[in-house]
């Protein structure tokens, strides 16, 4: 039974964990988002155009991800799992904007901070002017005002919209570089900049890829792992845990 001794991980969710859960994903086949247009819901020209539309987006998903119909599922649970027990530095990189990495790391004893979000989180606003962040599960409208500047209108979800920056590109770039293990979970391989993540690991980084298909870029991962995140990440995580590599082996 051969081992390996990964001493850094570096982790990307994409929307597909989060669907387990019963959030809806990025977009439907139909190319809507929840019935909208992207251009509509989703770049800072619509917030200007209408917030009051932008709002009642954002507040509808708000609603559903803290409803009692939505938990994190044994994929997130997992992950906290192996956050908690590995000797060695993990980075969580999520493209989701939920917070049930958090939730299930809250489970464990885990500081919040132990997620990146490099969308943003649907759990916060931002004030336009003074790029001060506040969390708020509440519903936003443009008649609220903000804590900071005290005036209506200046607070905006916390979301990277399209012709937007990610967050937090560095930290996630010097983490990517150092790795010797990542493993991507979920996500489709198309997005910008997460598509690329997988390019910037070095040669010698081994690269897993966990999903319900195939993707784009599947061909630069060694290996892959077809199925549900909840089903497939327990056992795969006490795998890195014990230190074997007998699953993992290339194809």
């Amino acid at each position: 039974m051969n081992k390996q001794n990964f001493s850094s991980i570096v982790i990307l969710t994409g929307a597909g964990i989060s669907a387990e859960s019963g959030i809806k994903t990025f977009r439907d086949q139909d190319g809507l988002w929840e019935n909208h247009r992207i251009e509509e819901v989703a770049t800072p020209e619509a917030f200007i155009a209408n917030p009051d539309l932008v709002h009642l987006f954002y507040n509808a998903r708000r609603e559903q991800l803290f409803s009692e119909e939505v938990e994190h599922n044994k994929g997130h649970e997992a992950i906290a799992t192996l956050i908690k027990e590995f000797k060695g530095d993990v980075t969580l990189v999520t493209q989701n904007v939920d917070d049930l990495h958090e939730r299930a790391g809250r489970a464990l004893n885990l500081p919040d901070g132990h997620v990146i979000h490099m969308h943003g989180e649907l759990s916060k606003m931002r004030c336009k002017e003074t790029q001060n962040v506040f969390t708020s599960e509440h519903s936003l409208d443009k008649n609220l005002r903000c804590p900071c500047c005290k005036r209506p209108g200046n607070l905006r979800p916390h979301i990277v919209w399209f012709g937007e920056m990610p967050f937090y590109l560095d930290k996630i770039y010097e983490a990517l570089s150092k790795c010797e293990l990542f493993i991507s979970i979920g996500t489709s391989g198309n997005v910008y900049p997460a598509s690329q993540f997988v390019s910037f690991t070095q040669e010698d980084c081994y690269r897993l890829e966990v999903n319900l298909a195939e993707t784009t870029v599947s061909p630069l991962f060694h290996n892959r792992r077809i199925g549900k995140a909840g089903d497939t990440l327990p056992e795969l995580i006490e795998d890195i845990l014990k230190g074997h590599l007998f699953n993992l082996s290339r194809d």
